[in-house]
Parts: C-alpha cells; structure tokens; sequence
C-alpha cells in the first residue's frame, strides 16, 4: 500500500532507546510490523506516523519501485552501515549476504507473486537487520514475505531479528518446494503420455518444465552458497540476536536443490525418449510411404508403357486388353510385396 502523505521521521536511537516522529506516513511503505517482548507481533498501520518500541523489533518492508522510498531510505532517518544503506538502495541482482558486529545485510532470491499464486519468474529481496529492526525491499511482490506477513498475522512469534529472518528464508524453501512439487506432478503426467505413445504438444510442456527446473536450481544454487559461506564465516562476533541458524537452512536449501536438480535430469531424460518416439514415428512413416512406392512403382511401369503411342503394343487388338493389362499390374505390385517381403522391408 503506497500513500501520497508527507515523509514520516523516524529515527532509531540504539543508545537512548527511542523514536523521534514528525507527523506523516513513511512512503513506499507496504507494511510494517512490531513485535512485542513476549514474542507475538502486531501491524502498524501505514498511513500513521510508526514509533519504534524500545524493547521491540520492527520490520518494515517497502516497495522499492517507489522513488519516495529510496529517498526515505537513503535520509537519515534510519542508522544503518554505509555498505547496507547502499545495497538497500541497489539495483544489485547477486544473491549475496554479509555481516558485522552490528548488522546483517545482502540479497536473496524469491518468487515473484501474482494475485493468485507464486509465478515461475524470479524477483530480489533487499534486506538490513539490525536488533532493533528489519528492513526489507523489493520491486515486485514476492512469495516468502507475503506468506511471512500472513504468518505474522496468525500469530506466529519470533523473538529475534534472525529468527524472524529465518522465517522468511523458510518461506523462500517452502514455496520453491511447492512449485517442485507441481513440477514432479506434471513430469509424472508427462511421463505417462510418452509411455502410453500420446506425443503431442508435451515437447513444449518439457521445455517449459526444464526451463522452470533450471531457474529454480539456480536460485536455490546461489542462495545455499550464501548459507555455507556464512556458515564458515567467524559469527562469534556478530550480536547474538542476529546469529542466523545458516547450518540448518544451508542443509534445507541442499536437500531441496537436491530434488530439483533430480527433477531437471529428469525431465531431460523424458525429453530424450520423447525426441526418440517421435524419431521412431518419423522412420515408420518414412517406411511406409517407401513400401508404398515400391508396390505401386511396377504398375507405374506398365502403365507407361501401354501410354506410349507406339505400334506394335500388346493388347491393342484384344477386346479383353484393359482387363490383361489391370491384371498384369496387380500381379507387378504382388511380384514387388513378395520380394520385399523375402528381404525384410516389409514384416
């Protein structure tokens, strides 16, 4: 939800613990939540100037495709590192993740959402997290912080900037795995056409299919990258409240690049024997237009010969001519079955 109302001020002060507003919406905003210390979360309204508790984590997420966002983001309204306020406000499609003592910022993959359900094409979730809050951005809708907001919103608690990331991470594996289900779904329909000798239009079903697999296992590919370098990298430094659980969503993310990858080998098989039936087709329908040349080649001869204008052609004086020649051009295409017959052309 955009607004046209004035700039909200809100600027978070770490040291004290406190927020200083002016009135006004924060623009670009599309949601923002709050949670509370018991760990349950509750929505702020963005058309309302949005104070930042002293003992809750706020997340705000924002359309960036709104130029008021960026300028907002880019004020100083937020105190955020130099790197994260820059890549926040990036056009930076590399799935990439850094940290500090102070600060977890990078970019992950996502799922771009229609209004019905997650669609097969690939958007960018932009991210700062400090203790005290979670800002995230994107230019399209996407699945994971859509089903994130959702959850959130039936209750859901998190207790940590990481954990409430974590979740979004989760929510990024669970609709990649639904749509790896679908997949598996139609390769298994796909798989019965081609077995029950039905080929039609399913070369274009396997491309697609082939071409979402590939996608998938890219994404899935850079993002479990990010995971295991984090994994590796020195966390003991960074502030306890935003330690990610990298191991565990790195394992995650490999089990279920693990079945993509399956299904891509797989579909490339079914398109394989696909192309191979279809081959096969072509040969017997090659084989039999060649049979039927053959068969009809000798009375093609005769026939020609009796078309010559010439004297001397058997039959002319013969009131049972047409019949002797009918005759001699059946028993022609018989003479031409049988030696192929003996040769094996025909079975």
């Amino acid at each position: 939800m955009q607004t046209d109302m004035p700039v909200a001020r809100v600027l978070l002060d770490p040291a004290a613990g406190r927020t200083a507003n002016s009135s006004g919406a924060i623009p670009g905003l599309v949601w923002a939540f709050r949670s509370l210390p018991d760990g349950s979360t509750e929505p702020l309204p963005v058309d309302r100037p949005i104070a930042l508790a002293q003992s809750g984590l706020l997340w705000l997420h924002f359309n960036l495709a709104d130029g008021r966002a960026l300028q907002w983001l880019a004020g100083p309204e937020l105190e955020l590192p130099v790197p994260a306020r820059a890549l926040l406000l990036s056009s930076d499609t590399y799935q990439q993740m850094h940290a500090t003592k102070d600060c977890v910022y990078g970019v992950i993959s996502d799922l771009k959402r229609d209004i019905a359900a997650a669609t097969e094409e690939t958007g960018y979730l932009r991210f700062a997290m400090t203790e005290g809050v979670l800002v995230s951005g994107r230019h399209h809708a996407l699945c994971a912080v859509d089903a994130t907001r959702r959850a959130l919103e039936e209750g859901h608690r998190v207790d940590s900037a990481a954990a409430l990331f974590e979740t979004i991470i989760e929510n990024v594996a669970d609709t990649m795995d639904r749509l790896a289900f679908r997949i598996a779904e139609s390769l298994d329909e796909i798989e019965e056409q081609v077995l029950s000798d039905s080929a039609s239009e399913l070369r274009q079903k396997l491309g697609r299919l082939r071409r979402t697999c590939v996608r998938l296992h890219r994404q899935l590919s850079g993002l479990r990258i990010v995971f295991h370098r984090l994994e590796q990298g020195n966390l003991s430094e960074v502030n306890p409240a935003l330690q990610l659980r990298a191991g565990k969503l790195a394992q995650r993310l490999d089990g279920l690049d693990h079945t993509v990858v399956e299904m891509r080998e797989r579909s490339r098989v079914l398109q394989e024997e696909l192309h191979l039936k279809i081959e096969e087709q072509g040969n017997n329908s090659l084989r039999v237009l060649s049979v039927l040349t053959a068969l009809l080649l000798p009375p093609t001869l005769v026939t020609g010969i009796f078309g010559m204008n010439t004297k001397g052609l058997p039959f002319t004086d013969v009131e049972t001519g047409f019949l002797c020649a009918a005759l001699l051009m059946a028993l022609s295409s018989l003479a031409a079955y049988l030696i192929m017959k003996r040769i094996g052309l025909i079975r």
